[in-house]
């Protein structure tokens, strides 16, 4: 690792010293106020293309290019194009170009009707969806926005896929989320819609992302309101279902010259229901079933959040500018259910039916700091330094008494007590230059992990309760990555070119400390990987483009998943951590074709080598199904995906994607697995404008029979949604009517493969649901302020896994 660095740092010094090209720096805004997002391209004075690019979030581009004339061509969805007279760069010196957008605006009998942001924006590395955009994101949860987002799948489990492939990266504001699983679930189901800008849907990282996500990267951006002045947004909303649900926002932004103030709290209290039927078939040793065991368990969940961010931004000058950011979040959940269990023999009779009562909690604190600094040394070059602390708290309380029919069986019960702490500290530098052939990034990362599991079980039999050791366990886990990357990119003619390298050196400890039936135990383990990305881009004309991608990545366990305790989840289902699990590598495959920044096509190749799965094991004996996860072969994936934004007229329009991939698992358990299996996923929004403050929704999505995890096949599902809204208050105000899932056909039913069992699943929750939201702007508006920092901690916060 140590020369690895050497070297790098060593390319920095000698690149920095080459002659640069001039850059021409854009600044693209629709009033005083700049426009991220908006595409920037570059051609020569016969308007042949030579580079294209985006810009950022504060509505800046910067391109290279060698010394010349040329011409710039804006273009934004819901503004005209805008041109640029010849920009003259031939002296070698850069050029500063302000452009302003115009929106489009259709005038019809004294009604002005003006273009929005569109919900879905097809970029050259991502899929940008604003989630404000879509009236059916009124009132709903970060996971109910993530469930309807194109190519995104949530299975029963709380886990992400995107384009038919685990190993997602959840980040928020670039720092990971270092959860998974049911804890990652509660999470983003605890955070409003309305306090999210956008949902970016990243699938092949450059060498500048952290490795980690096989998958890709799913990022979601908090909003922050950049206006000058004091600015205040209040959102107010109100959901039924079956059981009432609300969610509540206050935002408060600040600044004045060279200093900037936010501050935003959440509030929400939210009811659901959970129907879970499971139909369990055990086999004997000959052909046929000896046993069943028919489950039906209702479940009423609640939950109460609260979430408070607070920052600062500081330029001391045009060239330095520095930042802090806070946040906590607090969320508490309780879960009351009843189970009813009936075990029939082979003939088809009841034996015993056995009736549990469940009492549990869990309760999530996080709190998180992060510091910033950023220096610009010229226009060609740029260093940025960021540190980021983040705390866990967990707890989970759970409570199961048993009755049976049989009245010679005494009741029973258990009590469980599941507390974890988790600490993260991140440090991350980046260092950028533009140089006359290419623009060089290098930069420097380390994390430090510390966490603390504690499991105490009790057994409660004739009356009387008794420690249950062999349940209970207490698990200690460090973890150390360090990172170092660099990253060329550069064009020529009508190419772009990108090519970069990622070092990450990972070394870990676990302990689990032993009780008076398990003995202590520790394992640990020590590895260095290097992650090689690449791109390609070819500008064929003005209307169409090519581009190839390649690159390497890695998927770690969680953290909790590395911990071999048991949690159940009821009588006869358990959950179980596996000190053994390694981490999974994924070469992922790119070619893209790109018309008018309209249709894009994708064509990719995955191949997963040490693939982990869920891995479900059943004792015939006692009837138990326990499911951890482990490595069990190789995944591969081939696909194709479509994505279009149509406009139908000037009152309609639409964004349609449609995902289809091929898998094949291969794997070892108790026999051989070949599964493959075909699936596709398709969605599809239209946006209406009526003309005076009106406007309307109606999208949907469909995931055909699909499969993620070895032994688990998933029936079709989908649903449908519908909305309305008004502007109101000269535009200050907008109500919104929203109805998730009009049809109700958000179900999820499939069947899962043991060894010697086979069980039929059906999940049926909370899901049809009408919202009323009101927002109300208000405050002086004015130029936007600089983006904050994403901060560092974006490689650690995935992998803490459950505590449910």
């Amino acid at each position: 690792m140590k020369l690895f660095v050497a070297l790098v740092f060593c390319v920095c010094y000698a690149v920095s010293a080459s002659a640069r090209q001039p850059v021409i720096h854009v600044l693209v805004r629709s009033g005083a106020t700049a426009l991220p997002f908006a595409t920037v391209r570059l051609l020569t004075i016969d308007s042949l293309p030579v580079t294209a690019t985006v810009c950022d979030t504060a509505g800046n581009a910067h391109i290279p290019a060698p010394s010349g004339m040329y011409r710039l061509r804006v273009s934004m969805f819901g503004y005209a194009d805008n041109w640029t007279a010849p920009v003259d760069i031939r002296n070698g010196s850069d050029v500063s170009v302000a452009i302003t957008l115009l929106e489009i605006r259709q005038v019809m009998a004294g009604v002005t009707i003006t273009s929005k942001k569109p919900l879905l924006q097809l970029l050259p590395d991502r899929t940008v969806v604003n989630v404000e955009a879509g009236i059916t994101n009124s009132g709903a949860t970060v996971m109910e926005v993530l469930e309807k987002s194109p190519g995104v799948v949530v299975d029963r489990e709380g886990t992400i896929s995107l384009k038919g492939r685990t190993g997602v990266v959840v980040m928020i504001d670039g720092r990971l989320t270092q959860l998974s699983g049911t804890d990652l679930q509660s999470l983003l189901n605890g955070i409003s819609a309305s306090q999210v800008e956008s949902i970016e849907l990243i699938d092949n990282p450059s060498a500048r992302f952290d490795a980690a996500g096989n998958a890709g990267i799913i990022n979601i951006r908090m909003k922050k309101n950049k206006q000058a002045g004091l600015n205040s947004v209040v959102s107010l909303s109100y959901g039924q279902g079956k059981h009432p649900k609300t969610n509540n926002n206050l935002a408060l932004n600040y600044r004045k010259g060279n200093l900037g103030l936010f501050v935003n709290y959440n509030w929400s209290l939210n009811r659901n229901f959970t129907n879970l039927y499971a139909l369990r078939d055990y086999k004997g040793t000959t052909s046929g079933v000896n046993a069943t065991l028919r489950q039906n368990s209702d479940i009423l969940t609640g939950g109460l959040s609260h979430t408070f961010r607070a920052g600062l931004d500081y330029s001391v000058n045009k060239k330095t500018s520095f930042g802090m950011t806070g946040s906590y979040f607090y969320l508490q959940r309780t879960y009351r259910g009843h189970n009813r269990a009936e075990w029939k023999n082979e003939a088809g009779y009841t034996d015993s039916t056995i009736i549990t009562s469940s009492d549990n909690s869990s309760l999530m604190k996080q709190a998180a700091a992060n510091m910033n600094a950023r220096h610009r040394f010229s226009s060609a070059s740029e260093w940025t330094l960021d540190l980021d602390y983040i705390h866990y708290d967990l707890l989970s309380d759970q409570f199961f008494r048993n009755h049976s029919s049989d009245p010679q069986v005494p009741p029973d019960a258990s009590d469980g007590h599941i507390p974890s702490r988790i600490s993260i500290l991140t440090a991350k530098t980046d260092y950028s230059r533009k140089l006359r052939a290419f623009t060089f990034e290098t930069g420097l990362k380390t994390s430090l992990v510390k966490t603390d599991n504690l499991a105490e079980y009790q057994l409660q039999q004739q009356g009387q309760w008794y420690p249950d050791y062999g349940k209970s366990n207490h698990f200690l886990y460090t973890e150390n990555i360090h990172a170092s990357y660099i990253n060329l990119s550069a064009h020529r003619g009508r190419f772009d070119l990108q090519a970069g390298l990622r070092y990450e050196y990972t070394r870990y400890n676990g302990s689990q400390l032993g009780n008076n039936m398990a003995p202590d135990s520790i394992f640990k383990r020590r590895y260095g990987n290097l992650f090689p990305s690449s791109l390609v881009r070819f500008a064929a004309d003005s209307l169409n483009s090519f581009s190839f991608r390649a690159g390497r990545r890695i998927d770690r366990p969680a953290f909790q998943k590395l911990n071999p305790f048991v949690i159940i989840l009821n009588k006869y289902t358990y959950q179980q951590g596996n000190p053994y699990f390694n981490p999974q590598f994924t070469w992922n495959l790119e070619l893209s074709h790109t018309w008018r920044d309209i249709i894009s096509t994708t064509l990719r190749y995955n191949i997963t080598d040490d693939y982990f799965s869920q891995i479900f094991y059943a004792d015939n004996s006692t009837g138990i199904i326990v499911y951890t996860e482990g490595n069990i072969g190789k995944m591969t994936n081939i696909g194709i995906s479509v994505s279009a934004q149509l406009t139908a007229n000037k009152s309609w329009s639409a964004s349609v994607q449609a995902d289809l991939n091929h898998k094949n698992l291969q794997g070892q358990l108790w026999k051989a697995y070949n599964a493959e299996i075909t699936q596709a996923n398709f969605n599809l929004s239209n946006q209406f404008s009526f003309g005076n403050g009106w406007s309307a929704e109606l999208s949907g999505f469909y995931t055909t029979r699909s499969q993620n995890d070895l032994q688990e096949v998933v029936d079709p599902n989908g649903q449908v949604s519908a909305g309305v809204a008004k502007q109101l208050m000269r535009n200050q105000a907008t109500l919104r009517l929203a109805l998730r899932d009009l049809f109700y056909t958000q179900r999820m039913q499939g069947m899962t493969d043991f060894d010697s069992v086979t069980e039929f699943f059906r999940l049926t929750r909370d899901s049809r649901v009408a919202t009323l939201s009101f927002t109300w702007r208000f405050g002086k508006t004015g130029k936007q302020t600089p983006k904050r920092s994403t901060g560092g901690a974006g490689d650690v916060m995935e992998r803490v896994g459950n505590i449910n």
